[in-house]
């Protein structure tokens, strides 16, 4: 049975039996496309600062160390698909000091999505322009490589061994595998119509990949390049991410801008099916699961906010205010984001 927790945007943090959940730690980042900025917010007590940036920012991630802050989209002058040599930009920020980039790098085409290896050097951006995964290393500020892919990338994750890099093909339905070593493309999987983001069971055995044009979730065998299996979820799903024990993978519904989906869909790995169904906000987006699996983060697109989910609950427990458009969302532990 589906379970569906309906819940307004909360201005404490909710109780269960009498007591109240415990508030995470941490910090909060969101790219808020609509409003060319980026949102910080410190969840302990909700205070919030936010960044003007030259791009309309799509998505933003942080390197494995915790130490930097990847942020990518186009030029607020290049309109929201540019093509021209300088329509996009990379944006590294220090995550101790975010007032302003470190520096940043020009990204030809659309770039969408960006992750780095294990090492945190190499930065890949997916451009959905000119059907290439760009490579920029961090150390030397350059462009290393460009690497085909199918139609119109966008989502990519790297696989929990840091070898191999799945990249979704809204255009081409398919994913594109990119072996880290070579830099290339060594296969693609054909997966269904507009696949727009990946995630990794924390294994590496099994790869699932939003299906927005079908409702779907597809599901990869990662050792065949294999298609086993769709999972029916919400409406337009985007992004999904696994908690780290592999067993739930938490899968945000956009919708339409007309009819916007408010739902995540909790999919049990082991059974291959949703479980349980939660309402967050207008437009869910963007989902990070915080390393310890305790909390889920979802930004809200349509709803300039983002949300924060209790697992062991399976409930909402807090909603915080960002500005307009949050898209890519990022989680630091307190270490890395206080």
């Amino acid at each position: 049975m589906h379970r569906i927790l309906k819940y307004g945007l909360l201005a404490a943090w909710l109780t269960v039996g009498g007591s109240a959940l415990a508030a995470p730690g941490g910090t909060v980042f969101t790219a808020n496309e609509q409003a060319a900025s980026i949102s910080r917010v410190r969840l302990a007590d909700g205070a919030a600062s936010h960044v003007k940036l030259d791009i309309a920012p799509h998505n933003l991630q942080l390197t494995p160390d915790g130490k930097r802050l990847l942020v990518v989209g186009v030029s607020v002058h290049a309109g929201h698909h540019g093509n021209s040599t300088d329509a996009g930009r990379l944006l590294v920020f220090d995550v101790a000091d975010t007032a302003a980039p470190a520096f940043s790098l020009a990204v030809a085409g659309h770039p969408a999505h960006v992750i780095t290896d294990r090492s945190g050097q190499l930065a890949f951006v997916s451009d959905a322009a000119n059907n290439v995964l760009q490579v920029f290393d961090l150390a030397s500020r350059t462009l290393r490589a460009r690497i085909a892919t199918g139609a119109y990338p966008h989502g990519l994750r790297l696989s929990p061994d840091g070898q191999q890099i799945y990249v979704a093909n809204m255009k081409g339905n398919s994913v594109s595998v990119i072996d880290v070593a070579s830099l290339r493309e060594v296969a693609q999987i054909a997966v269904g119509r507009a696949p727009v983001q990946v995630a990794f069971l924390p294994d590496g055995r099994h790869s699932y990949v939003s299906l927005s044009g079908e409702n779907k979730v597809a599901v990869i065998d990662v050792a065949r390049r294999q298609l086993l299996d769709k999972i029916a979820v919400g409406n337009t799903p985007v992004q999904l991410f696994a908690t780290p024990d592999g067993k739930l993978l938490y899968v945000a519904n956009q919708g339409s801008a007309a009819q916007p989906d408010e739902r995540v869909s909790v999919i049990d790995t082991g059974r291959g099916q949703v479980t349980a169904t939660l309402r967050t906000a207008a437009g869910a987006h963007g989902v990070v699961v915080s390393a310890d699996g305790r909390h889920v983060f979802v930004s809200n697109m349509g709803a300039a906010s983002f949300s924060v989910i209790d697992v062991a609950q399976q409930q909402v427990i807090a909603s915080h205010a960002v500005q307009a458009g949050p898209n890519g969302i990022a989680y630091a532990a307190d270490a890395a984001g206080n």
